[in-house]
This record gives C-alpha cells, structure tokens and sequence, in this order.
C-alpha cells in the first residue's frame, strides 16, 4: 500500500520541483505569489494553527471508532489465496 502513495508523493515533489524553477527563472518567489494573492506567512501560519486545532481533535475522535472496527474486521477476514496451508 505505501507503494502507490510515496510513488504519487514523489511525482507531486517532482512537478513542484520544475515548476518552482521554471517560475525562478522568470522571477517569480513565492514573496510575490503570497502578496498578490492578498496574504501574509502570518495569516497563512495562523489558518494552519487554527486548521491543526480543529483536526486534531475530530481525528482522535473517529479514531476512537475507527480503529476498534477495522481492526475487528482484519481478524475476522477470510484468508486470502497466498495464504493457503498445504
């Protein structure tokens, strides 16, 4: 399972990479982007603040229920093909 994700973190880190440069070279930063765009690190850092505060919480609640099912539901799986006892 970790496969396909890090393989789509890596092609995300990739794009980023050239477009970042390729915006570089035409002098672009990031400094402008954010400015004209009409914000500020400190309202970006505080709405990742407020966004942490809200998730965290929510998260540890679902996982309260979550976690307990699918684990029920990995025990009583029925066994798969690779898993045959000869």
């Amino acid at each position: 399972m970790p496969y396909p994700l890090i393989r789509t973190l890596v092609k995300v880190a990739l794009a980023s990479l050239i477009v970042g440069t390729i915006l570089t070279h035409f002098g672009i930063t990031a400094e402008q982007l954010v400015k004209e765009f009409g914000l500020s690190y400190e309202r970006i850092e505080e709405w990742a603040r407020r966004g942490f505060a809200w998730a965290v919480p929510n998260l540890m609640v679902g996982a309260i229920v979550i976690v307990p099912v699918w684990f029920l539901l990995y025990l009583f799986r029925p066994p798969s093909g690779s898993e045959r006892q000869e």
